[in-house]
């Protein structure tokens, strides 16, 4: 019997390892079709966010849910239309990105506290956790990476340094990469091995 016991541990360490394998891949491959595709993406998010907005708008209109916490998904959503004027660059000290991390953490304090309180199905919560709460700022993580290989632009906020040479400070800049791409090409040449070709 304890036998059998220690095994479905064991099973659960694998089942773990292989899931965490399963996201980090599709996680890479997001952030790669984000880089590729950046104006197609910044439509798919702006639909997500348009389609986040209507389901608040149901919420208000055929449910009971508090005021308080639709009117919080609201202003959320509109910080993350707000974010997307500058995309693919997130410039993280904007007021529309402290206003939408912000919210998220107000968000999810008075689902928690709505959902203890008055049940619904497991169903129900998820979904409204997934489309509501997590489908667009996860969007927004995602595509983060993005900005490290679009070349500079008129739009954006900030010169890149004091310079005025365009480009020379973009192609300077370009060795330090910090986003959610780089992070896995780093993890994918530091922890798996490297296969060397036989050269006949």
């Amino acid at each position: 019997m304890w036998f059998f016991y220690l095994l479905s541990w064991f099973a659960l360490l694998v089942q773990v390892c292989f899931v965490t394998v399963a996201v980090a891949a599709g996680l890479y491959y997001l952030a790669e079709l984000v880089e590729e595709y950046t104006v197609a993406s910044k439509k798919v998010i702006w639909w997500m966010i348009i389609g986040t907005l209507l389901i608040y708008i149901g919420f208000i209109l055929f449910e009971d849910l508090p005021h308080t916490l639709t009117v919080c998904g609201i202003i959320s959503q509109i910080s993350h239309l707000f974010i997307l004027k500058t995309y693919p660059y997130v410039v993280i000290t904007s007021p529309s990105f402290i206003i939408a991390v912000i919210m998220l953490v107000v968000n999810h304090y008075l689902a928690f506290q709505y959902f203890a309180a008055v049940y619904h199905s497991f169903s129900e919560v998820l979904s409204y956790f997934t489309l509501c709460l997590w489908l667009v700022p996860f969007a927004l993580f995602v595509s983060l990476s993005a900005n490290e290989n679009v070349l500079p632009t008129v739009a954006e906020t900030r010169p890149l340094l004091d310079d005025s040479d365009v480009v020379t400070n973009y192609f300077s800049r370009k060795g330090k990469k910090y986003g959610l791409l780089s992070f896995f090409n780093y993890a994918k040449d530091s922890i798996l091995p490297q296969r060397t070709k036989k050269a006949f």
